[in-house]
């Protein structure tokens, strides 16, 4: 196992562009180098993991830990994934997308602590956030706000939706950050993106046994499986619906304007073919996009109130081409 692995940790509120940066450092992957990457989402079925796999080739290995922000689900769940994903992997470069509703200075302080301790060359964060959401307090959430002083780069993403005065003053209260679109920005711009792992000396990665883990698995051949987190807010519920089964397009917008979601996430097979989507505001014609993605159907949503999930099930249902 090679030591001294360089790993960015991905951090910023729903929304931000965090999945739109791995897919732009994604497209600029050195030949011959092998990377990995590990996903945390809120949700319970790995939206991002379908988004970004159309970006993925054999030199990436992709991993998901739903269900929670990884400094909440540490423990067991993320020892166990991050050890899997690094034993299968044997990266030269490690990516952690936190959750949009994680708590990014929680996780930094983990990741620098022992087992990963020698194992990780943890780079500065790397912060993506809305342009608008910078210029005043008001508008980001407490634990990002926290995060903001630790951030080795800030992205002020989506810059283009700002007009020029907005855009000095934003450059005036965060004189470091980094106007873009898209989130599309050069690889050496990333900190540590020049820094190598070492084979110099090696270090023994934990070796946890799995406990049996209660609640519902997904089984591959389900044809349509579901599943929420009612516990606390915000709310979550995801579906999985196998490849065969196809949506109408303009059946799903109108479902989802009924519902007042925090975040919205897709991929599809509806009757314009593969379409994803990735929403905090209502959809339109133009938020859905070609995927390569064709494994399965999944959808997500997160909401600020508790969902009658039977209604939002049956209204999905609803949406099937066959209907």
């Amino acid at each position: 196992m090679l030591s001294q692995i360089p790993t960015h940790l991905i951090a910023g509120p729903l929304g931000a562009g965090k999945t739109s940066l791995l897919q732009a450092v994604l497209a600029q992957r050195p030949a011959g180098e092998r990377w990995a990457i590990l996903i945390n989402e809120f949700g319970q079925i790995g939206l991002d993991q379908a988004l970004l796999g159309a970006s993925a080739d054999d030199g990436v290995s992709l991993s998901e830990i739903p269900g929670g922000c990884l400094c909440c689900v540490n423990g067991v769940p993320f020892l166990v994934g991050l050890t899997r994903l690094l034993r299968k992997a044997r990266p030269d470069r490690l990516w952690i997308e936190c959750s949009g509703l994680g708590h990014p200075v929680s996780l930094l302080q983990q990741l620098a602590d022992p087992p990963w301790q020698g194992v990780l060359d943890l780079q500065p964060l790397i912060m993506v956030c809305e342009a608008s959401q910078l210029l005043t307090d008001e508008s980001l959430p407490a634990v990002q706000l926290q995060a903001l002083p630790l951030a080795g780069l800030l992205i002020a993403n989506k810059a283009d939706q700002l007009d020029h005065l907005q855009q000095q003053a934003l450059q005036a209260r965060w004189p470091d950050a980094v106007l873009c679109q898209h989130a599309a920005l050069p690889l050496h711009q990333l900190p540590g993106a020049s820094a190598n792992s070492s084979a110099a000396a090696t270090h023994e990665l934990p070796t946890p046994s799995l406990p049996t883990i209660g609640g519902q698995i997904w089984r591959d051949n389900a044809p349509w499986v579901w599943q929420s987190q009612l516990t606390q807010a915000p709310y979550s519920i995801g579906w999985r619906v196998t490849s065969q089964s196809q949506f109408r397009r303009d059946a799903v917008q109108h479902w989802l304007k009924q519902y007042p979601f925090l975040r919205a996430k897709g991929v599809l097979n509806t009757d314009a073919g593969w379409r994803s989507f990735n929403l905090l505001g209502n959809p339109t014609p133009d938020s859905w996009q070609q995927t390569p993605w064709r494994r399965d159907n999944r959808l997500e949503l997160i909401l600020a109130t508790k969902p009658d999930c039977d209604a939002l099930d049956q209204g999905l249902r609803a949406c099937l081409l066959s209907q």
